[in-house]
Protein backbone atom coordinates (compact mmCIF):
# COMPACT_ATOMS: atom_id res chain seq x y z
CA UNK A 1 0.00 0.00 0.00
CA UNK A 2 1.20 3.61 -1.07
CA UNK A 3 -0.36 5.55 2.72
CA UNK A 4 1.32 8.31 3.79
CA UNK A 5 2.21 8.98 7.40
CA UNK A 6 -0.23 10.77 9.64
CA UNK A 7 0.52 12.55 12.87
CA UNK A 8 -0.40 15.80 14.44
CA UNK A 9 2.58 16.06 17.05
CA UNK A 10 6.13 15.93 15.58
CA UNK A 11 8.45 14.28 18.12
CA UNK A 12 10.60 15.89 20.52
CA UNK A 13 13.60 13.76 19.75
CA UNK A 14 14.36 10.35 19.11
CA UNK A 15 17.25 8.43 21.81
CA UNK A 16 17.75 5.56 20.34
CA UNK A 17 19.21 2.51 21.90
CA UNK A 18 22.73 1.83 22.90
CA UNK A 19 24.98 -0.58 20.35
CA UNK A 20 25.58 -0.06 16.55
CA UNK A 21 23.27 -1.66 14.27
CA UNK A 22 24.88 -5.17 13.25
CA UNK A 23 25.82 -5.59 9.76
CA UNK A 24 22.77 -6.77 7.30
CA UNK A 25 19.67 -5.77 6.09
CA UNK A 26 17.01 -4.83 7.98
CA UNK A 27 13.31 -4.35 7.07
CA UNK A 28 12.03 -2.03 8.89
CA UNK A 29 7.76 -1.64 8.85
CA UNK A 30 6.50 1.93 8.87
CA UNK A 31 3.17 3.19 9.71
CA UNK A 32 0.11 2.76 7.15
CA UNK A 33 -1.29 5.93 8.33
CA UNK A 34 -0.55 7.28 11.94
CA UNK A 35 3.07 8.02 12.44
CA UNK A 36 2.97 7.05 16.05
CA UNK A 37 2.73 3.24 14.89
CA UNK A 38 6.27 2.78 14.18
CA UNK A 39 7.91 0.70 16.85
CA UNK A 40 10.52 1.59 19.01
CA UNK A 41 13.14 -1.17 17.66
CA UNK A 42 11.99 0.46 13.84
CA UNK A 43 13.02 4.14 15.02
CA UNK A 44 16.59 2.45 16.55
CA UNK A 45 17.29 1.01 13.13
CA UNK A 46 16.88 4.14 11.45
CA UNK A 47 18.90 5.91 13.99
CA UNK A 48 21.49 3.27 14.01
CA UNK A 49 21.80 2.05 10.46
CA UNK A 50 24.92 2.84 8.37
CA UNK A 51 22.77 3.07 5.65
CA UNK A 52 19.42 3.99 4.79
CA UNK A 53 17.36 3.06 1.25
CA UNK A 54 13.44 3.34 0.75
CA UNK A 55 10.95 3.02 -1.39
CA UNK A 56 10.09 6.44 -1.08
CA UNK A 57 12.68 8.76 0.05
CA UNK A 58 10.69 11.87 0.96
CA UNK A 59 7.94 9.57 3.03
CA UNK A 60 10.76 8.03 5.10
CA UNK A 61 12.72 12.06 5.86
CA UNK A 62 9.46 13.21 6.81
CA UNK A 63 8.15 10.17 9.06
CA UNK A 64 12.55 10.76 11.09
CA UNK A 65 11.37 14.45 10.87
CA UNK A 66 8.00 13.67 13.31
CA UNK A 67 10.36 11.53 15.54
CA UNK A 68 13.35 13.45 15.64
CA UNK A 69 15.54 10.56 13.89
CA UNK A 70 18.72 12.58 12.23
CA UNK A 71 19.91 11.43 9.11
CA UNK A 72 23.19 12.96 9.78
CA UNK A 73 25.12 12.58 6.72
CA UNK A 74 24.38 8.96 6.05
CA UNK A 75 23.48 7.75 2.62
CA UNK A 76 19.55 7.55 1.88
CA UNK A 77 19.45 5.53 -1.12
CA UNK A 78 15.90 5.49 -3.29
CA UNK A 79 14.88 1.74 -4.03
CA UNK A 80 11.50 1.31 -5.59
CA UNK A 81 10.44 -0.47 -9.06
CA UNK A 82 11.46 1.84 -11.56
CA UNK A 83 15.42 1.91 -10.30
CA UNK A 84 15.43 -1.93 -8.55
CA UNK A 85 18.40 -2.75 -10.96
CA UNK A 86 20.19 -0.06 -10.56
CA UNK A 87 20.14 0.50 -7.39
CA UNK A 88 20.34 -2.96 -5.92
CA UNK A 89 24.31 -3.60 -7.02
CA UNK A 90 25.22 -0.48 -5.00
CA UNK A 91 23.14 -1.66 -1.47
CA UNK A 92 24.85 -5.16 -2.15
CA UNK A 93 28.18 -3.58 -2.40
CA UNK A 94 27.38 -2.14 0.86
CA UNK A 95 26.53 -4.86 2.66
CA UNK A 96 29.59 -6.59 1.18
CA UNK A 97 31.20 -4.17 2.96
CA UNK A 98 29.90 -4.66 6.23
CA UNK A 99 27.43 -1.58 6.52
CA UNK A 100 24.21 -2.57 7.98
CA UNK A 101 21.06 -1.34 5.56
CA UNK A 102 17.42 -0.09 6.56
CA UNK A 103 14.91 -0.38 3.92
CA UNK A 104 11.89 0.58 4.66
CA UNK A 105 8.65 0.58 2.25
CA UNK A 106 6.58 3.70 1.61
CA UNK A 107 4.16 2.38 3.88
CA UNK A 108 3.81 -0.69 6.02
CA UNK A 109 5.39 -3.99 5.92
CA UNK A 110 8.48 -4.01 3.41
CA UNK A 111 8.21 -7.26 1.06
CA UNK A 112 4.59 -7.41 1.46
CA UNK A 113 3.39 -6.05 -2.45
CA UNK A 114 6.38 -4.40 -2.09
CA UNK A 115 9.68 -3.75 -4.45
CA UNK A 116 12.11 -4.98 -1.50
CA UNK A 117 11.77 -8.60 -2.24
CA UNK A 118 14.43 -8.42 -4.58
CA UNK A 119 17.08 -6.54 -2.93
CA UNK A 120 16.31 -9.22 0.19
CA UNK A 121 16.58 -12.44 -1.78
CA UNK A 122 19.08 -10.98 -3.78
CA UNK A 123 21.02 -9.97 -0.29
CA UNK A 124 20.40 -13.86 0.70
CA UNK A 125 21.59 -15.47 -2.45
CA UNK A 126 25.38 -13.58 -1.56
CA UNK A 127 24.87 -15.16 1.89
CA UNK A 128 23.87 -11.56 4.13
CA UNK A 129 21.98 -11.31 6.95
CA UNK A 130 18.30 -10.59 6.53
CA UNK A 131 16.24 -9.05 9.10
CA UNK A 132 13.02 -7.69 10.23
CA UNK A 133 11.26 -5.38 12.25
CA UNK A 134 8.15 -6.63 12.02
CA UNK A 135 5.03 -3.53 12.24
CA UNK A 136 2.14 -1.66 10.60
CA UNK A 137 0.66 -4.01 7.69
CA UNK A 138 -2.43 -3.23 5.56
CA UNK A 139 -3.30 -6.84 5.73
CA UNK A 140 -3.29 -7.74 9.12
CA UNK A 141 -4.89 -4.44 10.02
CA UNK A 142 -7.78 -5.04 7.78
CA UNK A 143 -7.84 -8.69 9.27
CA UNK A 144 -8.41 -7.53 12.66
CA UNK A 145 -10.86 -4.83 12.01
CA UNK A 146 -12.83 -6.78 9.09
CA UNK A 147 -14.74 -9.63 10.61
CA UNK A 148 -13.77 -12.48 8.89
CA UNK A 149 -12.02 -15.69 9.82
CA UNK A 150 -8.43 -14.76 10.15
CA UNK A 151 -7.67 -18.99 11.05
CA UNK A 152 -6.70 -18.91 7.71
CA UNK A 153 -6.06 -16.19 4.67
CA UNK A 154 -4.59 -15.83 1.37
CA UNK A 155 -3.07 -12.59 0.24
CA UNK A 156 -3.78 -11.88 -3.08
CA UNK A 157 -2.69 -8.45 -3.69
CA UNK A 158 -3.98 -6.45 -6.67
CA UNK A 159 -5.87 -7.74 -9.28
CA UNK A 160 -3.97 -8.29 -12.84
CA UNK A 161 -5.32 -5.30 -15.17
CA UNK A 162 -5.43 -7.25 -18.41
CA UNK A 163 -8.48 -9.16 -19.17
CA UNK A 164 -7.60 -12.78 -19.88
CA UNK A 165 -5.15 -12.62 -16.98
CA UNK A 166 -7.84 -10.97 -14.78
CA UNK A 167 -10.65 -13.65 -15.74
CA UNK A 168 -8.09 -16.66 -14.84
CA UNK A 169 -6.40 -14.56 -11.46
CA UNK A 170 -10.55 -14.81 -10.50
CA UNK A 171 -11.21 -18.18 -11.40
CA UNK A 172 -8.21 -19.53 -9.39
CA UNK A 173 -9.11 -17.44 -6.30
CA UNK A 174 -12.34 -18.72 -6.08
CA UNK A 175 -13.01 -22.22 -4.51
CA UNK A 176 -9.78 -21.36 -1.94
CA UNK A 177 -11.10 -22.14 1.51
CA UNK A 178 -9.40 -18.95 3.58
CA UNK A 179 -10.57 -15.68 3.90
CA UNK A 180 -8.78 -13.83 0.86
CA UNK A 181 -6.81 -10.44 1.01
CA UNK A 182 -6.95 -8.00 -1.85
CA UNK A 183 -5.55 -4.66 -2.78
CA UNK A 184 -7.66 -2.46 -4.84
CA UNK A 185 -7.09 1.48 -5.92
CA UNK A 186 -10.40 3.30 -5.17
CA UNK A 187 -10.84 4.29 -8.98
CA UNK A 188 -10.97 0.42 -9.40
CA UNK A 189 -12.76 -1.20 -6.56
CA UNK A 190 -16.57 -0.67 -8.08
CA UNK A 191 -15.00 -2.45 -11.31
CA UNK A 192 -13.73 -5.23 -8.88
CA UNK A 193 -17.07 -5.89 -6.73
CA UNK A 194 -18.90 -6.37 -10.12
CA UNK A 195 -16.90 -9.10 -11.35
CA UNK A 196 -16.21 -10.52 -8.05
CA UNK A 197 -20.42 -10.76 -7.84
CA UNK A 198 -20.44 -11.86 -11.33
CA UNK A 199 -17.62 -15.03 -10.95
CA UNK A 200 -18.35 -15.28 -7.37
CA UNK A 201 -21.89 -14.60 -6.63
CA UNK A 202 -22.94 -11.74 -4.38
CA UNK A 203 -23.83 -13.87 -1.22
CA UNK A 204 -20.05 -14.12 -0.15
CA UNK A 205 -18.98 -12.02 3.16
CA UNK A 206 -16.78 -9.25 2.51
CA UNK A 207 -14.75 -6.19 4.20
CA UNK A 208 -14.13 -3.44 2.33
CA UNK A 209 -11.53 -1.52 4.71
CA UNK A 210 -10.59 2.38 3.44
CA UNK A 211 -8.10 4.35 5.02
CA UNK A 212 -7.01 2.01 8.07
CA UNK A 213 -5.52 3.90 10.91
CA UNK A 214 -5.80 7.36 9.37
CA UNK A 215 -8.65 10.21 10.17
CA UNK A 216 -11.21 8.88 7.43
CA UNK A 217 -10.78 5.27 8.42
CA UNK A 218 -13.97 3.20 7.08
CA UNK A 219 -15.03 -0.44 7.54
CA UNK A 220 -18.37 -1.88 5.45
CA UNK A 221 -19.23 -5.05 6.15
CA UNK A 222 -21.51 -7.28 4.42
CA UNK A 223 -21.74 -9.74 1.50
CA UNK A 224 -20.24 -8.77 -1.78
CA UNK A 225 -24.22 -7.56 -3.58
CA UNK A 226 -24.66 -5.73 0.19
CA UNK A 227 -20.83 -4.33 0.25
CA UNK A 228 -21.33 -2.96 -3.68
CA UNK A 229 -25.02 -1.44 -3.12
CA UNK A 230 -23.46 0.43 -0.20
CA UNK A 231 -20.72 2.22 -2.28
CA UNK A 232 -22.85 2.75 -5.53
CA UNK A 233 -22.17 6.32 -7.08
CA UNK A 234 -19.59 6.91 -4.04
CA UNK A 235 -15.97 8.63 -5.33
CA UNK A 236 -13.91 6.50 -2.48
CA UNK A 237 -10.59 7.94 -1.43
CA UNK A 238 -7.70 6.24 -0.23
CA UNK A 239 -6.10 3.08 -1.11
CA UNK A 240 -8.28 -0.07 -0.17
CA UNK A 241 -8.00 -3.70 1.35
CA UNK A 242 -10.90 -6.05 0.39
CA UNK A 243 -11.67 -9.40 2.30
CA UNK A 244 -14.14 -11.91 1.06
CA UNK A 245 -14.75 -14.66 2.86
CA UNK A 246 -13.79 -18.45 2.33
CA UNK A 247 -15.57 -20.24 -0.87
CA UNK A 248 -17.62 -22.47 2.02
CA UNK A 249 -18.58 -19.82 4.09
CA UNK A 250 -22.88 -19.54 3.25
CA UNK A 251 -22.28 -22.95 1.35
CA UNK A 252 -21.06 -20.76 -1.94
CA UNK A 253 -22.13 -22.29 -4.76
CA UNK A 254 -19.18 -21.24 -6.85
CA UNK A 255 -16.90 -23.31 -4.98
CA UNK A 256 -17.96 -26.04 -6.42
CA UNK A 257 -18.29 -25.01 -9.65
CA UNK A 258 -15.38 -26.59 -11.90
CA UNK A 259 -16.35 -30.17 -9.98
CA UNK A 260 -19.38 -30.14 -11.45
CA UNK A 261 -18.85 -28.87 -14.84
CA UNK A 262 -16.24 -31.50 -15.11
CA UNK A 263 -18.48 -34.00 -13.71
CA UNK A 264 -21.60 -33.34 -16.21
CA UNK A 265 -19.37 -32.74 -19.23
CA UNK A 266 -17.97 -36.22 -19.12
CA UNK A 267 -21.59 -37.56 -20.37
CA UNK A 268 -23.47 -34.43 -21.77
CA UNK A 269 -22.97 -31.73 -24.23
CA UNK A 270 -22.03 -28.47 -23.10
CA UNK A 271 -24.79 -27.14 -23.22
CA UNK A 272 -26.78 -29.68 -21.57
CA UNK A 273 -24.14 -29.79 -19.10
CA UNK A 274 -24.71 -25.93 -18.46
CA UNK A 275 -28.25 -26.41 -18.34
CA UNK A 276 -27.78 -29.09 -15.56
CA UNK A 277 -25.46 -27.17 -13.36
CA UNK A 278 -26.84 -24.11 -13.78
CA UNK A 279 -30.03 -25.57 -12.08
CA UNK A 280 -28.20 -27.55 -9.88
CA UNK A 281 -26.11 -24.39 -8.46
CA UNK A 282 -28.49 -21.39 -8.47
CA UNK A 283 -25.50 -19.10 -10.38
CA UNK A 284 -26.01 -17.55 -13.40
CA UNK A 285 -26.66 -19.55 -16.79
CA UNK A 286 -23.85 -16.74 -18.40
CA UNK A 287 -21.16 -17.38 -15.83
CA UNK A 288 -21.88 -21.29 -15.74
CA UNK A 289 -21.40 -20.96 -19.19
CA UNK A 290 -17.78 -18.96 -19.60
CA UNK A 291 -16.17 -21.37 -17.49
CA UNK A 292 -17.56 -24.06 -19.24
CA UNK A 293 -15.98 -22.97 -22.66
CA UNK A 294 -12.78 -22.05 -20.21
CA UNK A 295 -12.58 -25.91 -18.59
CA UNK A 296 -13.73 -27.53 -22.42
CA UNK A 297 -10.78 -25.45 -24.39
CA UNK A 298 -8.23 -26.30 -21.56
CA UNK A 299 -9.20 -30.04 -22.03
CA UNK A 300 -9.05 -30.09 -26.07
Amino acid sequence: MTDGQEDDHAGQGFAPARGRVPPGLHLVSTPIGAARDITLRGLDLLAGADVLAAEDTRSLRRLMEIHGVPLKGRPLIAYHDHNGAQARPRLLALLAEGKSIAYASEAGTPLVADPGFQLARAAIAEGHTVLAAPGASAVLTALAVGGLPTDRFCFAGFAPSQGAARKAWLAELAPIPATLVLYESPKRIHRLLTELREAWGGSRDCALCRELTKRFEEVIRGTLDEVAEAIDGRDLKGEIVLLVGRATDRGDPAADLDSALADALGTLSLREAVDRVTAATGLPRRQVYQRALALAKEGE
